[in-house]
């Protein structure tokens, strides 16, 4: 009953998944929609600080100096909730650790009681023909580890990606979110970043490096068939949770 339960379980798990992929034969990976994202709310209900010009007042417009964000001169840092800035990811990493252990024990022990009260020889007289007290015991033990370990980790990785303030906190910093999908024939390629930045690490050209993204989660992966093909079959997976060995 044990095993029809195991199977029905796991035919439960595994065909839901594979009509969901028959229904992909033949088609490219189709785009996730950009509606019903934060970076979607942002842009179309965007508020913020208000415009340094006073519209209203006509002696504005016809200043030669205007301290606004679409003046030559004006400062257009993502500084808004729906501002877009650039976040620039330029990561080369290496990391090498090299662990080596090695241990060793050795111990005897030896008790002998030739004459204790005449105890020994009453003993002897029961004990099996070459058996005696004399040596009550004698043990010898030695053991003995040695372990290596290394762990070798290069990654290289330049990206630029787009990102849109999704909201402003009460201290000023900025919470940002970008995303972005580049279909190459049946294969979809993701790029997700999500953190958070000060206004002032922001660069004139409106540009922020991934080091200056506080919990920054970046995230760089693919779906399509030759994602599919690199994964272990639904039945694998599931065959590696549940047996022991």
């Amino acid at each position: 009953m044990k095993r029809l339960t195991l199977i029905a379980c796991t035919a439960a798990l595994a065909f839901p998944a594979a009509c969901s992929k028959l229904e992909d034969v033949g088609k490219a990976p189709s785009f996730k929609p950009i509606e019903g994202t934060n970076e979607y709310y942002a842009m179309t209900s965007p508020g913020g600080l208000p415009e340094s010009i006073d519209r209203r007042n006509p002696s504005d417009r016809s200043s030669l100096w205007a301290a606004g964000r679409n003046s030559l001169l004006g400062d257009r840092r993502a500084e808004r909730r729906g501002d877009i800035m650039t976040v620039v990811i330029e990561i080369d990493d290496k990391a090498e650790i090299s662990n080596s252990t090695a241990r060793s024990r050795s111990g005897s022990t030896s008790m002998a009681v030739p004459q204790m009260m005449g105890i020994p020889q009453i003993v002897d007289r029961i004990l099996p023909d070459g058996s005696t007290m004399a040596n009550a015991a004698d043990a010898d033990s030695t053991s003995s580890h040695n372990g290596d370990g290394s762990v070798r980790r290069n990654e290289k990785m330049t990206l630029r990606v787009a990102a849109t303030v999704t909201e402003v906190l009460q201290n000023g910093v900025l919470r940002i979110e970008g995303s972005q999908e580049v279909r190459v024939n049946f294969e979809m390629r993701e790029l997700i970043v999500t953190g958070y930045v000060r206004p002032q690490d922001i660069s004139r050209q409106n540009e922020i490096t991934y080091d200056k993204i506080a919990s920054a989660r970046i995230s760089y992966g693919g779906r399509g068939q030759i994602t599919d093909m690199q994964q272990p079959r639904y039945g694998q997976q599931i065959a590696d949770i549940i047996l022991p060995f």
